[in-house]
């Protein structure tokens, strides 16, 4: 090595007493580049010397010392969080259930609870993989599929494909992740010539992680995973009744709905945010978008009863997950599903949140009054109310 670039920066920083940023990287498989990096804080050079390495070169080596007043060590952190993850069933702490789904997903998601005295396990619903349609409410038919076989390679010729924009919205890596969040993903359907194993039906392909139920302190239950999430992959669906939005009773107090509302989000309607993306909308969608106004959604999924572990995932004004909107079965835009994705890389151990998406003083009760509920989701940017 010589004295120049990085080795004359570090030098000059110690002789005008100037401090670096150290950053860590850590063994990640899941990455791409096989590290997970954690922003350690300021250092200070304090010595720095030569000297001969196993090669025979001259290596140059500095002493830094962490600034003080600074957070406690991420690293710490990260270490902490993968040394608190149970083995077994047996090594979990304040087991509830184990199995919340019953046995009706590939992976049991069990309950803890360290927070009631006596512990209670969630009660009150029925674990459903699927979606329910309410009386009178009847899934469109089948669009026609692409005519790819085995998995969907080429997005020139791939019909789905095309819809996307004329490319894939997932990516190979880790089972497939979202490349970018859309206002609706196109995937393969029951018409389609390629298999399950196809990138295109990642959402299709069920529970991936190991999750937990969790016992909160001031929000009820929560959820998180005993696994490494990176980015753009799916979590869940959110399973329940489907059912026609205006015969929710607003006096039930309902916190369990969640409006279909993939074509108030292409306006940007009632603050959300807009992500038409690139998509090849049909020509019958065009003007269901230009003529959908502030009257809301048509349908909704209501999970209070009959759900999945989506129901427990709580809201964040800064949250890790993103709501999606997924065709797959049906090209109806107002009955598309709705899946929850991880919107950054997601550590072992940190609880789920997505926004939930009120807009303030819009909750009426049945006597027209403005309801009102604080929201403890604890983000530096809390707008502490949920509703």
């Amino acid at each position: 090595q010589v004295m120049e670039r990085g080795n004359l920066g570090l030098k000059n920083c110690m002789e005008q007493s100037v401090p670096v940023r150290v950053t860590r990287g850590h063994r990640c498989v899941n990455s791409y580049v096989g590290k997970v990096y954690t922003y350690d804080g300021l250092y200070r050079v304090v010595n720095y010397w030569a000297e001969k390495g196993i090669s025979g070169f001259t290596v140059f080596k500095y002493r830094l010392k962490r600034v003080e007043g600074q957070p406690v060590l991420t690293t710490n952190q990260v270490h902490f969080t993968r040394g608190c993850i149970p083995n077994s069933i047996s090594e979990i702490r304040g087991l509830v259930c184990e199995d919340i789904s019953g046995g009706l997903e590939d992976i049991p998601i069990p309950a803890t609870n360290l927070v009631d005295d006596p512990p209670v396990a969630p009660t009150g619903f029925t674990y459903s993989k699927h979606i329910i349609c309410a009386k009178g409410i009847k899934l469109p038919s089948a669009s026609t599929g692409c005519k790819c076989r085995g998995s969907c390679l080429d997005p020139r010729i791939c019909s789905c494909a095309k819809l996307n924009g004329s490319d894939f919205p997932y990516v190979h890596k880790d089972g497939g992740r979202l490349i970018e969040p859309k206002a609706v993903v196109f995937e393969c359907g029951p018409n389609c010539g390629c298999g399950p194993a196809c990138v295109n039906r990642t959402s299709q392909k069920g529970l991936r992680y190991r999750l937990e139920v969790f016992r909160t302190p001031n929000k009820g239950w929560g959820v998180r995973s005993w696994d490494y999430i990176p980015s753009g992959a799916t979590i869940c669906e959110y399973i329940g009744f489907l059912m026609k939005t205006d015969l929710i009773d607003p006096a039930a107090e309902n916190s369990y709905v969640f409006d279909i509302d993939c074509l108030q989000t292409m306006k940007g309607l009632d603050g959300r945010e807009r992500r038409l993306g690139e998509v090849s909308l049909p020509g019958s969608w065009q003007k269901d978008v230009e003529k959908t106004s502030d009257g809301g959604p048509e349908y909704c999924i209501d999970a209070v009863s009959v759900g999945n572990v989506a129901r427990f995932i709580n809201h964040s004004c800064q949250p890790n997950l993103f709501v999606q909107c997924v065709l797959s079965s049906h090209h109806d835009i107002g009955l598309a599903r709705v899946v929850l994705m991880a919107a950054d890389n997601i550590p072992p151990l940190q609880e789920f949140t997505y926004d939930y998406g009120y807009v303030l003083d819009s909750v009426m009760d049945r006597d027209g009054k403005v309801r009102q509920m604080a929201c403890h989701c604890g983000a530096a940017d809390c707008r502490r109310r949920l509703y």
